[in-house]
């Protein structure tokens, strides 16, 4: 895709859904200045699964924040939000600016290298307002990802920058797997922060 197309709604996704890669929305400086504040500020925790009735400690580490002490579930392991830092209400406002969407909560990432990923899942979680749009900013090393539609396994996958932005919505999660491969081209650490909205019950 050209990034510096205007049209910057152009989908990824050639049906069942809507993806919006926007690519950079910042430039580079400071994309490693909020990539530096994040590493600091963020509370990092290894993140926890429920697998066959044992729980796994992941090397990824994970971060839950939003509006409200929001108590979001997945993996069977329920995570209560922590308050707005400075640096993720800036970023949530650019999203929001950017995406024309509003989130009220954020679960960030961080990938030690290459060698940690994502396997193949759709974020479908009851928690999540149905159909909302989960918008992804990526700090730090460049990774691939990728999609894959769950009845004609057709895949399509996009290079995340840092500083990028890309947006999943509609009925994305319906149809659509998505992952971030594990690669050993990739030595470095990226932060990504996932955007979205929790409905309370």
């Amino acid at each position: 895709m050209d990034l510096f197309n205007p049209n910057k709604t152009i989908n990824l996704l050639p049906h069942d859904g809507e993806v919006v890669y926007y690519g950079p929305i910042m430039n580079s400086s400071n994309a490693v200045s909020y990539y530096n504040l994040l590493m600091d500020k963020i509370e990092w925790a290894n993140d926890q699964a429920m697998m066959f009735g044992k729980l796994i400690i992941t090397k990824r580490k994970v971060a839950w924040y939003g509006s409200e002490e929001f108590s979001y579930t997945y993996s069977k392991i329920t995570k209560t939000a922590l308050p707005w830092t400075k640096e993720l209400l800036e970023l949530k406002e650019m999203v929001e600016r950017e995406s024309g969407e509003t989130y009220n909560s954020c679960l960030l990432n961080l990938y030690h290298s290459g060698d940690e990923g994502m396997a193949w899942h759709s974020d479908g979680e009851k928690d999540l307002k149905k159909h909302g749009a989960i918008a992804s900013m990526s700090f730090g090393a460049d990774r691939k990802f990728a999609f894959k539609h769950k009845e004609t396994k057709e895949t399509v996958s996009q290079i995340l920058e840092k500083g990028s932005l890309l947006v999943m919505k509609g009925t994305t999660q319906e149809n659509w797997l998505h992952r971030l491969p594990p690669t050993k081209k990739v030595k470095s650490p990226r932060v990504n922060l996932t955007f979205r909205t929790i409905i309370k019950k």
